[in-house]
């Protein structure tokens, strides 16, 4: 089980940045997928979730209104479109499902 995350970098407060984890080893279409964060010194937060049709999502009420989750099942792909980013929005960004994880990409939102 592999997933590779990518996309991640700085960009300033209000800019958009699209996250990609393209995942190998499973199946892909048959798990619903996660984005969970950590910012500096502090634990990991849920994001997002997204079912495996990718017609079900949920988001916490942190990113609800700025992120969008989806997913490409073709491609064994998922995706995080965050806009409207906010310094609070910087940390180390994994997709996951159940017990495996990506190693993250880092966004940082500065002026």
């Amino acid at each position: 089980v592999q997933m590779v995350e990518s996309g991640g970098g700085l960009v300033q407060p209000g800019g958009s940045l699209r996250l990609s984890c393209v995942a190998s080893g499973f199946i892909f279409s048959n798990y619903g997928m996660k984005w969970v964060r950590q910012a500096p010194g502090k634990g990991f937060e849920w994001v997002s979730l997204i079912n495996t049709a990718g017609d079900i999502t949920d988001y916490s009420d942190s990113v609800k209104g700025r992120f969008t989750i989806s997913r490409d099942n073709a491609k064994n792909t998922l995706y995080l479109q965050m806009n409207s980013l906010k310094p609070e929005d910087t940390a180390l960004y994994y997709c996951t499902t159940g017990g495996a994880w990506g190693r993250g990409t880092q966004v940082t939102v500065s002026a």
